[in-house]
């Protein structure tokens, strides 16, 4: 089974075609989508998409680009809504450091309360994060210290040092498109020591499509790039890379029921 463990179909790019888009997913044999969460005030479109397909889930969060304007945001209320059928992860959510699009302490703050959703419910906390190594392994080291929780490093693409310490903390991490780009060789460095029972593989569409469809919207359907890339990496066939990420997922989102020969 393909499986894209991050897309964004509820964003504008799909507007004109979201039903196409999903159909042609599945005709390149994407079997399961996890549709992310970036931000409340989308929320509902995006657990409309969860419930309108049978092969689409959710997470429930805010991107830490939206921060600024949750900065009230409690834990509690992330439980709340992680209760809906369907709901499967918190986030997305972390610390961006590049764009520094909310203020750094509200970024933090905000993070914080979805690490603290995700050990309330048992549920995994989809992170993201950029130029943010340092503080995040922090904030990661501090929370993880309050009681554990699962973590999944989203299209990772910081340093070996925080991807060492995500791992020792029993991160999974997922790897995208990036992996593809011919200026990438830091990130594929990083990738060939990821822990090889917790990775999976993700499009983060629309954005970041991988080569040879750099450049252009990216989709689920070309998840497959991906997965031959992370094979390449590993020294892995093409289908001992997809049972791995499969099996690595299910143990992931393991509110996610297995269909049956997945």
């Amino acid at each position: 089974m393909l499986i894209d463990s991050h897309v964004n179909l509820h964003a504008p790019q799909f507007d004109e075609d979201r039903d196409e888009v999903i159909a042609r997913a599945r005709a390149a044999g994407v079997g399961l989508m996890v549709e992310i969460s970036d931000r409340l005030s989308t929320f509902e479109a995006t657990h409309a998409l969860a419930m309108a397909h049978d092969d689409v889930w959710c997470t429930v969060g805010v991107h830490p680009h939206e921060a600024r304007h949750y900065a009230d945001l409690a834990a509690p209320r992330l439980v709340e809504l992680s209760k809906l059928k369907k709901v499967v992860g918190i986030g997305e959510c972390g610390l961006d450091f590049h764009y520094d699009l909310s203020p750094r302490n509200i970024q933090e703050a905000v993070f914080r309360q979805h690490a603290r959703a995700a050990r309330a419910t048992g549920l995994p906390l989809v992170v993201h994060t950029r130029e943010a190594d340092d503080a995040m392994g922090r904030v990661l080291r501090e929370e993880m210290a309050d009681g554990p929780f699962k973590l999944l490093m989203h299209c990772y693409t910081s340093g070996p040092e925080l991807a060492k310490d995500a791992a020792e903390m029993g991160a999974w991490f997922s790897v995208s498109g990036i992996a593809t780009f011919k200026a990438a060789e830091d990130v594929r460095a990083v990738i060939r020591d990821m822990p090889a029972d917790r990775i999976i593989v993700e499009t983060d569409c629309p954005y970041l499509a991988p080569v040879p469809h750099r450049g252009r919207r990216n989709e689920p359907a070309y998840v497959i790039h991906v997965l031959d890339k992370l094979a390449e990496l590993r020294g892995w066939s093409r289908e001992e890379a997809e049972a791995r990420t499969t099996d690595a997922f299910f143990a992931l989102f393991d509110r996610i029921p297995r269909p049956a020969g997945a």
